[in-house]
């Protein structure tokens, strides 16, 4: 599988990346090296949650994707 990632230069030192396929999945580190291997762990918590413990209301709309 691959994934689309977006690294940025951060402001105060190091670097910071974010995956925009998945929301919310975002990691930092203080070399590359860092960042690359935070990203690897980024993505698989990313990906495990349990959605069995989401609330979904009536507004909600399911989807079902293929990785």
């Amino acid at each position: 599988m691959k994934i689309k990632v977006v690294v940025h230069e951060a402001e105060e030192g190091g670097f910071w990346a974010e995956v925009p396929s998945i929301p919310g999945c975002a990691t930092q580190g203080e070399s590359f090296d860092e960042l690359l291997s935070n990203i690897y762990e980024a993505v698989e918590g990313c990906l495990s949650i349990d959605v069995q413990n989401i609330v979904i209301s009536e507004n909600d709309k399911i989807m079902e994707i293929a990785i």
